[in-house]
């Protein structure tokens, strides 16, 4: 190894004990979306730590977007460190909110308690370990080659658990992730420390409705029940379309093994009468629903045309309709999101694969991820392709009771992401 490939690990080995105290820090925020609590206060005080220290630091709220409100704001963080001479921009992006606590936990979801080597708490793994590993991968740097060339970000994002768009989005469109302004982006998302996500599944979320009308339920033949016609469209997806979707492969390298083909779920499902309020005890009206609603999840591949995964659910829609008297129903596009995959000869790719095989001794694995995370952003509006998801932590416990993440991982992920920037800058 290299006399600055020493030094940027004993920087790094040097910080062990802040890189925890950070990650405890940030976990200690309860930043929980929904609603989008507390993120100001993380961006203030990440903000003016990163200030103490040299970075030049943006609060930017996303103003206008998809959950800002006056009570909500959508708070993000940008902090630049210049180098001394012109080069390359390198920019770490990781989200700050984290999803809801749940049921489950035997440890304070917020206390950020260190045991066996792991930090555990709602957001360690996904991803406040991974922000944290960043920062402390770029301090390291910049104390063993303080005469870099070129500049290093870090953002702290809002909102990726509920599609990003008061977050990464609002920052692309702004022109944050323009090449023009920054070249390399490593998203320090929980893969595991061996591997490098080269991009995502595409995913089309739609609210399909069928419709009925309203009569006594004692005399259901007078009305027309739209649960009944739901029925027949989940009968329908479960004859033809599921076996369809297990037909289709890819060639892309996704992970777990199951995700490699296409996939639909029903997010939800209501029909007839709203649900009651909380604490009501009486019984619901008897009538024959007018309205039955389901929320799809359809998640596709690269080789996928977005336009056929839609026609499929509309042609099936389309041959219900033909074989019950009475149908009707409404599709509503929710959201959508094309598939992407770095190519492996990217830079930033080759990069992280060198300084993988320095750290840990060992070839990286190339992964794709099944859900959507921000690169679909820096991507698509961006228009910043070499991009990847890198960082410290088990992606299966994200979301989990009891999540934690292991102290040892977040060096060595801190380990890597400080030899890329020696690479890159």
């Amino acid at each position: 190894m290299t006399d600055l490939t020493n030094n940027v690990l004993a920087e790094v080995a040097a910080r062990r004990d802040e890189l925890v105290a950070l990650t405890q820090d940030l976990v200690r925020i309860p930043t929980l979306n929904p609603p989008g609590r507390d993120y100001l206060r993380l961006v203030e005080w990440l903000g003016a730590r990163m200030q103490a220290r040299g970075w030049q630091v943006e609060r930017i709220r996303a103003e206008g977007a998809p959950g800002d409100s006056d009570a909500w704001p959508r708070w993000n963080l940008v902090a630049r460190y210049e180098g001394g001479r012109p080069g390359d921009c390198v920019h770490f992006n990781g989200h700050h909110d984290v999803v809801e606590v749940g049921e489950g936990w035997t440890r304070d979801p917020f206390g950020a308690e260190v045991v066996g080597g792991r930090i555990y708490g709602r957001g360690t793994c996904d991803m406040k370990g991974g922000l944290a590993s960043a920062i402390i991968a770029a301090e390291a740097f910049i104390a063993a080659k303080p005469d870099f060339a070129g500049a290093i970000e870090v953002s702290a994002t809002a909102d990726e658990e509920s599609g990003g768009y008061g977050g990464v989005a609002y920052l692309a469109e702004r022109g944050y992730f323009s090449p023009d302004r920054v070249q390399h982006v490593i998203i320090p998302e929980p893969l595991n420390k061996d591997r490098i996500c080269l991009g995502h599944r595409g995913v089309w979320w739609a609210e399909i409705e069928t419709k009925g009308r309203i009569a006594h339920g004692s005399m259901p033949f007078l009305g027309d029940s739209a649960i009944r016609h739901m029925g027949a469209v989940l009968e329908e997806m479960e004859r033809s379309l599921y076996p369809l979707l297990a037909q289709k492969r890819t060639d892309m390298p996704v992970v777990p093994e199951g995700a490699k083909q296409s996939t639909l779920n029903i997010n939800s499902i209501h029909g007839g009468e709203a649900e009651p309020a909380p604490g009501f005890t009486g019984f619901p009206a008897p009538c024959v629903a007018d309205r039955c609603r389901i929320v799809i999840d359809r998640r596709f591949l690269i080789e996928e045309d977005i336009g056929d995964v839609k026609d499929e659910v509309c042609t099936l829609m389309e041959r219900v309709k033909a074989e019950r008297p009475g149908f009707d129903y409404e599709i509503r596009e929710l959201h959508e999101v094309i598939p992407t995959m770095t190519d492996r000869d990217a830079p930033v790719v080759r990069s992280t694969a060198d300084a993988i095989e320095k750290v840990l001794g060992a070839q990286p694995d190339y992964v794709v991820s099944p859900g959507t995370y921000d690169q679909k952003h820096i991507d698509r509006i961006g228009r910043l392709h070499n991009c990847i998801a890198y960082g410290p932590g088990v992606l299966d416990l994200a979301h989990q009771p009891d999540e934690w993440i292991g102290i040892d991982d977040m060096v060595d992920s801190a380990g890597v992401m400080a030899l890329v920037l020696a690479e890159l800058l």
